[in-house]
């Protein structure tokens, strides 16, 4: 992927099934939502693995194990393997153990993926700031995570111990809506000890390289929902992106988006990895993709044609991006969005 900024969503003549070898799938609003499997996915990954591409489930999430979340996945009609699976939990292990001595105590906050992602890279989880740890972790503990466990960390920290944390996304979807992420909790210890921690979660690279030390891939694309974690992660590792429009990123964010968080592709779903995807094509002053052709005014963007609701995003992108150079586009979209129903 080139650092130059991206001006317009890309074409791709072939399926990016085929264009790419491994896709790196995020879970959430991508694969599932509150558990169940979003529509088209089960038959659409299928499809890409038969015709060869490696799918590998990229998660911040560091409270399931990688046999957990294969479980899950395997239960959804979609078989899956632990080693297809990585986590921030491995992530962050890795980084703990490159800088701490082999067989150190780590003080874990956090649930059972932090633990066997550390005793993974030979180190030792603790439970307490007395037990002498070499390094503070903190993950995503779910909704019965002790608050003492945040002052646990905090007396630790405040010592001098080196901290770490698998992510810091303040949100985390759930079956009833939207609710605290990791993120929040290590506010929690950054507040009490004004430190912080050195971070590995998407979309840092110690993320980036986890994936691809453990998949080999050569030629991967990165398939996400959200723009600050997944679009951002591929353009820091400097790979291509699938941004999908099942999970949280709506027609206004994408137009907004400043150039670390502009997808080179952008599907409706993950039928998306097994199409090609439409060239999007300078037309005089403006931008044209399918029947639909966008335009930059002084205020908004214009939206003129018909055809599929995609290509009119598409071309809206190009438009507003275009505009907006290395920036986030300030023009009024809502007009254009509405006729596309989005």
């Amino acid at each position: 992927m080139s650092r130059s900024v991206r001006t317009r969503p890309e074409g791709s003549g072939q399926a990016l099934s085929e264009a790419y070898d491994t896709a790196l799938l995020d879970l959430d609003g991508v694969v599932y939502a509150g558990g169940n499997a979003i529509v088209h996915a089960v038959e659409s990954l299928a499809t890409a693995r038969g015709g060869g591409m490696r799918l590998a489930y990229v998660t911040n999430n560091a409270l399931r194990t990688p046999d957990a979340v294969a479980d899950h996945l395997t239960e959804l009609g979609i078989p899956t393997g632990a080693d297809d699976v990585i986590t921030s939990a491995q992530a962050v292990a890795r980084l703990i153990s490159e800088q701490v001595p082999a067989g150190a105590r780590v003080l874990v906050i956090g649930g059972e993926g932090l633990r066997v992602a550390l005793r993974e890279r030979g180190l030792e989880p603790v439970e307490s700031a007395e037990d002498d740890p070499a390094a503070v972790v903190q993950g995503f503990g779910g909704p019965d995570l002790p608050w003492g466990r945040f002052a646990e960390a905090s007396y630790a920290v405040a010592r001098g111990v080196p901290w770490f944390a698998s992510n810091t996304d303040l949100t985390i979807p759930s079956g009833r809506g939207i609710a605290p992420g990791n993120g929040a909790a290590v506010e929690v210890v950054r507040i009490a000890t004004g430190a912080e921690p050195q971070v590995a979660g998407k979309p840092l690279p110690p993320m980036h390289r986890e994936t691809i030390l453990r998949t080999g891939a050569e030629r991967p694309l990165v398939v996400g929902d959200r723009l600050d974690t997944d679009i951002e992660g591929a353009f820091n590792g400097e790979v291509d992106s699938l941004l999908v429009l099942t999970g949280v990123t709506d027609g206004a964010q994408l137009l907004a988006a400043p150039p670390q968080h502009r997808p080179t592709y952008v599907d409706a779903d993950l039928r998306g990895l097994l199409t090609g995807q439409p060239e999007v094509a300078e037309e005089g002053s403006g931008f044209r993709c399918g029947g639909w052709t966008a335009s930059a005014g002084a205020e908004k963007l214009e939206l003129d044609g018909e055809g599929a609701v995609l290509d009119g995003l598409r071309a809206l992108c190009a438009a507003a991006w275009t505009a907006a150079g290395d920036g986030s586009c300030g023009l009024d979209g809502g007009k254009a969005l509405a006729r596309l129903g989005l």
